[in-house]
């Protein structure tokens, strides 16, 4: 590596994570994938999720194509204006499509090895949980480092290009766009699944969660998939390359007072070094009879990892021991959201015990219980965030002022997302282990063995919530930067901006952007609602015209293959409305009332989206872990009244954990995004500034 060009560590370190990735993948592919019916069931739900992707990336790839072309007109300058470059709108346009294809890439890697992993951790199952977990975690890992491998190796690639933090942009927004359209559309086809399946199948039924009687259990078990391997996978990719950007953009008005690009590539040298902790972490996690704390273990080690490969490298480079903290504070932060996110929402722990307990007294009791705990759980990450931001802040304003202030603001989000690879792997490993959960029951693979994957599911659990806490509060952090980074290109044009909320047209922006995540989140429920009612009617039918079904007769099977086409279209459908909303209201906030209305509505939608966000995903972690509590044999155990009870309560969690409260991370990131890319534009062309009232 040419040390004058420090940044090259980004690219090379992100093919090493491809590499690795690969090599994965090959173990993946070498394990036993069990019997013919392991097999068999294992190939429908990744027939199911090939087909849910295909579909929903060719609708995509229109949307993405369109708006590219008005990308293509209209950025950085209109191709009408006297001084626009047409390279450099060609370049945007370009980046912007080139995001959304290595989002799309490395979704699509991440799950296919995932839907090939699920079986052959139910058949290593057999063999006890030293056997099964390495197989379930390193299936989730190839998405982890498929999502820095690609994230990154795109990134650098379009800055080594153009050298311009402003094109890189451009690659961010189409990373960001197919995310929240991915997280969306897979959120409400795995809900939609989910809730059809445990209504009809447990509640009125009384039969067991994956039960291959029940129509819509491999529609179930491909919405784990495309929901939280294929959607989280892109989500926290989003804030990953979004950090990355805003450090960047931050890092340019700073590099423009010392005549050097140092501060800009700073965000590529930390980012490169976080993705060769991840894969130290990966490497070293080993299996044992405790799945929750190995994974726990190879987070710690990642970040302790991170921690001292910065600070070395620091020292090296000559960079501010300051910026280096405020790398550090980003870091302990996320891992205390996490833990907070770990008590809220863990089986072990007294608010899901709690919540339990009350589903004696029916779902009403249920219900109450969960969504206070879930209000109690917002307050701990949002103090934290505030106090990362503060600290780092603070770090920085001692090196230069301002600029370096909001500059370490940025470097904490990037602090918080560097170890995502190892935070991906985590949160993949939970959807495989439930498939392998899932497969193993379907194929009576005897009572020890589906004791072992439901052990490995429970571990899954709480780290998927654990993960949906830290990509909430990486998310924070992130919009607090590209707010920042939204701020400073207002500046570096002349525009004075001022986000005093005694301006009403600041106010104005800020009320429409606090309703902005509630009514997304309604958009999506809703959305979740709709496509769960066919998908019930259509189980009730096949229940009731299908001789046997019920009875389990040999010979009889359900029609998988309807369930799931009601899930892809449902979702395909009900995507698009809310995900385009979002970025139309923030254009249509900027053109009328121009940067000082745009502010306020960033940061309106940036304090009550962190606040729905969290608030969903805990409450909807801990209904979950509250039924999955007495399941395991308390307060009667299943087929009881509060387990009845705790399913309803599931069922309400399972939109708020799974489609509305992660998509809302994408939603103010996209947001934050387009009025950073469209601020120029905006500047320029506002009713209220032609009326005279800005």
């Amino acid at each position: 590596m040419d040390l004058s060009e420090p940044w090259l560590i980004a690219p090379i370190s992100a093919l090493m994570s491809l590499l690795v990735g690969l090599y994965l993948y090959h173990y993946i592919n070498k394990q036993d994938s069990g019997t013919k019916r392991m097999r068999e069931i294992s190939a429908a739900i990744k027939e199911g999720a090939d087909a849910f992707i295909k579909r929903e990336y060719t609708i995509l790839a229109i949307f993405v194509l369109i708006v590219a072309i008005f990308l293509g007109i209209v950025l950085p300058k209109p191709l009408w204006d006297a001084e626009a470059n047409m390279i450099k709108n060609l370049s945007l346009a370009l980046a912007y499509m080139f995001g959304a294809f290595f989002s799309a890439l490395a979704g699509f890697f991440g799950m296919d090895v995932a839907t090939r992993a699920n079986a052959k951790a139910a058949q290593a199952a057999k063999e006890g949980f030293t056997r099964a977990f390495p197989v379930g975690f390193r299936g989730g890992a190839v998405m982890g480092l498929s999502v820095v491998g690609f994230s990154l190796l795109g990134l650098s690639i379009v800055y080594g290009i153009t050298r311009d933090p402003g094109i890189v942009l451009g690659f961010s927004f189409g990373a960001s766009a197919l995310a929240l359209f991915a997280k969306a559309g897979g959120g409400i086809y795995t809900k939609t699944a989910d809730i059809s399946a445990d209504l009809v199948g447990k509640v009125e039924l009384g039969i067991p969660e994956d039960d291959p009687r029940n129509p819509a259990v491999i529609a179930d078990n491909v919405g784990d998939n495309v929901g939280d391997v294929a959607g989280m996978g892109a989500d926290l990719a989003d804030s990953y390359i979004a950090s990355i950007v805003a450090v960047m953009i931050l890092g340019q008005a700073i590099s423009n007072l010392l005549g050097n690009n140092t501060f800009i590539e700073i965000g590529l040298v930390f980012a490169g070094l976080g993705v060769i902790a991840s894969v130290l972490g990966v490497l070293i996690v080993r299996g044992g009879n405790n799945p929750g704390r190995a994974l726990n273990l190879g987070t710690y080690i990642t970040c302790i990892a991170f921690a001292v490969l910065t600070y070395v490298v620091s020292a090296y480079l000559g960079y501010d021991v300051r910026i280096w903290g405020a790398v550090v504070v980003g870091l302990i932060a996320g891992v205390i959201i996490g833990i907070t996110s770990d008590y809220f929402t863990s089986i072990d722990r007294m608010p899901a015990k709690k919540t339990a307990e009350t589903s004696q007294s029916g779902t009403a009791l249920n219900i109450i219980t969960g969504f206070s705990y879930g209000l109690h759980s917002v307050f701990p990450p949002l103090v934290g965030i505030g106090l990362a931001s503060a600290i780092a802040y603070f770090l920085g304003y001692d090196i230069g002022g301002f600029q370096y202030g909001v500059f370490c603001v940025g470097m904490a989000a990037l602090g918080m997302l560097s170890i995502v690879g190892m935070i991906v792997s985590s949160d993949a490993y939970g959807p495989i282990v439930d498939n392998a959960k899932g497969v193993a029951e379907q194929s009576n693979l005897g009572e020890e063995a589906i004791a072992i994957t439901d052990k490995l599911d429970a571990a899954g659990n709480t780290a998927k919530a654990i993960t949906k806490g830290f990509a909430i509060g990486a998310a924070g952090l992130t919009v607090l930067s590209l707010l920042a980074a939204f701020y400073t290109t207002a500046t570096q044009m002349g525009v004075d901006v001022v986000f005093d909320l005694m301006d009403p047209i600041v106010l104005l922006g800020a009320f429409i952007g606090i309703a902005m995540p509630p009514v997304f989140s309604a958009m999506v429920m809703l959305g979740v609602g709709r496509n769960a009612y066919r998908m019930i009617d259509e189980i009730r039918r096949q229940f009731r015209e299908i001789p046997g079904l019920k009875e389990g007769k040999e010979g009889v099977k359900p029609d998988y293959a309807r369930c799931v086409d009601i899930a892809t279209t449902g979702a395909l459908r009900e995507l698009l409305p809310a995900s385009t909303m979002t970025i139309a209201v923030t254009l249509l906030v900027g053109f009328l009332g121009g940067i000082k209305a745009l502010g306020g509505y960033l940061a309106g939608s940036i304090f009550s989206g962190l606040l729905f966000a969290l608030l969903m995903a805990n409450s909807g972690g801990l209904w979950d872990n509250a039924k999955k509590h007495i399941e395991e044999g308390a307060f009667g155990g299943k087929g009881s009244e509060a387990h009845k009870a705790a399913v309803v309560g599931d069922t309400v969690g399972d939109p708020f954990k799974d489609t509305a409260g992660p998509s809302l991370n994408t939603m103010i990131t996209v947001m934050a995004l387009v009025a950073s890319l469209f601020a120029t534009l905006i500047a320029q062309y506002n009713l209220f500034e032609l009326l005279g009232w800005g």
